[in-house]
């Protein structure tokens, strides 16, 4: 039997917390900004934890 191959794209776009919490950006970051308010924006950018509905999900995507 082959070895898991995790997903690349999950391992570059979540990083797992010292707590083993997955940490992840904000979305509605990337275009558009001009129609955005400055304070939504700020918001935006501190990245937040993934919720715990999808944490396994992701965790099987990572293979971590």
């Amino acid at each position: 039997m082959p070895k898991m191959k995790s997903s690349r794209s999950a391992r570059k776009s979540f990083k797992v917390t010292a707590t083993g919490k997955i940490k992840r950006r904000k979305a509605y970051r990337s275009h558009i900004l001009t129609s955005k308010s400055s304070k939504r924006k700020r918001h935006l950018r501190k990245p937040t934890l993934v919720s715990k509905s999808e944490q396994k999900r992701i965790r099987v995507a990572m293979q971590a």
